[in-house]
């Protein structure tokens, strides 16, 4: 029996699975190729906006009332 080659998902160069560093990428180079694509976000994971989730607190304090 042969051993199961893949495609890389960056480059579609052919490698053995059972032999590949990276997998299921070629190289190193490849691996963070991909990471970058989700890191600036040309990737993503279909599904919802997320618009309806809690916003972040503000950076700035909040006013205090005046004293009266």
């Amino acid at each position: 029996m042969s051993p199961a080659t893949v495609s890389c998902p960056t480059c579609g160069r052919e490698l053995e699975w059972a032999s590949a560093a990276f997998r299921p990428f070629c190289s190193e180079r490849c691996r963070l190729v991909d990471l970058g694509a989700w890191l600036t976000e040309q990737r993503s994971i279909p599904g919802e906006s997320a618009s309806g989730a809690a916003e972040p607190a503000s950076q700035e304090p909040a006013a205090k009332p005046p004293r009266s």
